[in-house]
């Protein structure tokens, strides 16, 4: 991934009372940079190797080893920089810490895709405050692409070596015009939530399953407007929040809520979110 320049950002203007300070945010979200772009350099020593071993875990999921090598650099990376935090991970136990900030981590996010030699896997590193994802970074490794955010700073879209732009959700109004994109559409039918994905594909204009991360990323940076997850776990949705929200679009459940941790994820571009609910909730 290009290098990621917190600097390019506007000073931080948190919520009001927010329970923190501004450079607890900052602090916290260049080690997020730095250590997602480093941790997306070592997924990349073994993208497309046709010697990689793949196991099953105990959900029948894939992991590799560079999965859990690239956790546990991020969590080397935490540790020594802020040695308070709380960290949970895909891979790895959680470790308690007594700051009150947790880091949620998602060494790969895509590891099927990643084990394909497609490159549409990320890395995500989030921060968690008081339950609320406050710092988020979208890293795709193999296409050289990132997207991040942190309350009060915005968020920020870097391409290959270039500057850091702000990321901007779309403004199209109306489902009919937009490009609504999912995961996998087998993840619907198991949840039994396959009506739901056929009344979206009929009132979106177009549909894709550019899943995982990438879909978030897409609609954050304006080129999708709806990504929905009928199932995800909290280090599948953490980061999304703040890139979402310091967009300007959302992220929620599927009752429009602004959380990460009911195992379900709406993203939007804000001004097609009544619309998708009314159709979630039909």
């Amino acid at each position: 991934m290009a290098t990621l320049a917190v600097m390019q950002m506007p000073p931080a203007t948190p919520p009001p009372n927010a329970p923190f300070r501004p450079e607890e945010l900052t602090g916290r979200l260049e080690l997020a940079l730095s250590a997602a772009r480093e941790s997306g350099q070592l997924t990349l020593g073994y993208f497309t190797r046709s010697d990689l071993a793949v196991e099953l875990k105990a959900d029948d999921s894939p992991v590799t080893i560079a999965d859990r090598r690239a956790e546990e650099l991020l969590r080397a990376r935490i540790s020594a920089k802020f040695p308070d935090d709380a960290i949970l991970g895909e891979e790895f136990p959680e470790r308690p810490g007594t700051s009150g900030f947790r880091w949620i981590l998602d060494p790969i996010d895509g590891t099927k895709s990643f084990i394909h030699g497609v490159p549409l896997y990320g890395t995500l590193v989030a921060v968690e405050f008081q339950r609320r994802s406050v710092v988020g970074v979208i890293g795709m490794p193999a296409l050289d692409e990132s997207v991040y955010a942190a309350v009060g700073h915005g968020a920020w879209h870097v391409r290959g070596g270039g500057a850091a732009v702000r990321a901007r959700v779309s403004q199209s109004s109306r489902l009919a015009e937009s490009l609504f994109c999912t995961s996998d559409d087998t993840h619907w039918r198991g949840c039994g939530r396959q009506a739901v994905l056929e009344r979206l594909q009929g009132a979106a204009q177009l549909s894709r399953t550019w899943g995982d991360c990438y879909g978030y990323l897409l609609v954050a940076t304006g080129r999708a407007e709806l990504m929905v997850d009928p199932a995800m776990s909290v280090w599948d949705a953490a980061a999304l929040q703040p890139v979402l929200e310091e967009a300007g679009g959302t992220f929620t459940n599927w009752r429009g809520e602004p959380t990460i941790h009911s195992g379900e994820g709406i993203a939007t571009n804000g001004k097609i979110l009544s619309e998708v609910l009314s159709l979630v909730g039909g």
